[in-house]
């Protein structure tokens, strides 16, 4: 009988940590506006930017949790990269059309407009974001973002953001600011490549310090999360991960990217973008993945570890043709500057393959990679020797005092 208890006993506390476990630690805007009974939307017209990331921790689409809210008039959706029911591969422009599940007219933000129209405005009293970021700057969603936020100042309607977690976390923080002459899609404001803020905190930033001071500021209000802290990973919410966009299939991928996408942007070495490991590889049909990796091992970066790895990528340029190269495998950001990865491994790729000049093999991705960067500054200083050392304080140099000047901004 006492065994009969005691099963019962074990059962019960398993049963309590499962349910507590899968429980959400972190509530999103989104889930925080609903526990509002959306009383700040009532007998407003509605419209609403988002894509498949806009979802509650039941995976219900922020689109529909707006429709079918009676207090609600949700009439106009905007869909950014992708589209705003995430059915547009990476780069496709995405045409203006009619949601097949609401019957609501949805206007492209991926085309040949980025930046909500008049004619798209008309009639709205308030547009809302709702999108998942990675906390990366050449992640395209952040620049809709202020692009929308200027288009509604300029047609006098409110501006909401439904924050959510920066995969980060809120205390990292990599690269030189962008410079003006660089801003474009993949860079539209004067913020570090890693910037170690939730996207509306970067709102706020923006607002103020961008657009308040060309005249441009807008009426924003932010819908703050609940329970989320700046040390958090994106596993420490317990939120489920909607893939961001088609490579980035889980929250860890977001490190990774910054690791190695702006080499990707080259076009010369794979970042496994077309196998199944997307931002985690580097590699190319010259390669000896042996030496590779004990170069880079030699380096001893704290933080990160490399594994030598022959691969073949499915599709891409790469499709079907065998890459040597390096898995990496990233134990503890907090430690390592992501950024660095890629440009250490450039570096020692030099040392064993002089004859592979990545600069001139690459020359047409020039103006993307400068782009990305921010400035041509860290192309021509790094491409000149193949040296890490020669841009490290490029890098590093805006890091401290954008955290600063930031921290004003702080909503956690």
């Amino acid at each position: 009988m006492k065994r009969f208890y005691f099963a019962i006993l074990c059962f019960s506390l398993l049963s309590i940590n499962c349910s507590s476990q899968s429980k959400p630690l972190v509530k999103t805007g989104i889930e925080v506006l609903r526990e509002s009974g959306f009383a700040y939307l009532e007998g407003k017209r509605v419209g609403l930017i988002t894509n498949p990331t806009g979802v509650d921790s039941r995976l219900k689409s922020t689109v529909d949790i707006l429709n079918d809210a009676p207090n609600v008039n949700l009439v106009a959706l905007f869909g950014p990269e992708h589209g705003v029911r995430g059915d547009v591969t990476a780069g496709e422009k995405i045409s203006s059309s009619v949601d097949k599940e609401t019957g609501i007219p949805v206007y492209s933000l991926y085309g040949k407009t980025k930046k909500p129209t008049k004619e798209m405005l008309n009639g709205l009293d308030i547009l809302i974001y709702d999108i998942q970021d990675i906390g990366c700057r050449s992640y395209t969603f952040i620049s809709t973002m202020g692009l929308a936020m200027e288009a509604a100042a300029e047609n006098e309607i409110e501006f909401m953001v439904l924050d959510r977690p920066n995969p980060l976390g809120g205390n990292k923080v990599e690269g030189a600011i962008a410079q003006k002459e660089y801003f474009s899609i993949v860079g539209a404001y004067p913020i570090p490549y890693v910037y170690g803020l939730t996207v509306g905190e970067l709102a706020n930033y923006i607002n103020k310090e961008v657009l308040s001071k060309e005249g441009r500021k807008c009426s924003l209000k932010i819908i703050p999360m609940k329970g989320w802290k700046r040390s958090m990973t994106f596993e420490n919410t317990a939120l489920p991960w909607v893939l961001s966009s088609p490579h980035i299939p889980n929250a860890k991928t977001a490190y990774y990217y910054v690791a190695t996408g702006i080499l990707g942007e080259l076009g010369v070495i794979n970042n496994g973008v077309g196998y199944t490991l997307p931002f985690q590889l580097l590699g190319a049909e010259w390669i000896n993945s042996k030496k590779m990796s004990d170069a880079m091992n030699a380096l001893e970066i704290e933080g990160v570890r490399f594994r030598p790895l022959v691969y073949k990528p499915y599709y891409t340029k790469w499709a079907n043709k065998h890459l040597g190269g390096v898995q990496v495998y990233i134990e503890d950001a907090s430690k390592v500057n992501l950024m660095a990865i890629q440009f250490l491994f450039l570096q020692e790729h030099h040392k064993l393959y002089p004859d592979k000049d990545i600069l001139k093999m690459s020359k047409d991705r020039h103006n993307m990679f400068d782009k990305v960067c921010g400035s041509a500054k860290i192309r021509k200083a790094f491409f000149k020797n193949y040296r890490y050392s020669d841009i490290k304080d490029l890098i590093e140099i805006d890091n401290g005092k954008f955290q600063d000047k930031s921290k004003k901004y702080y909503i956690y």
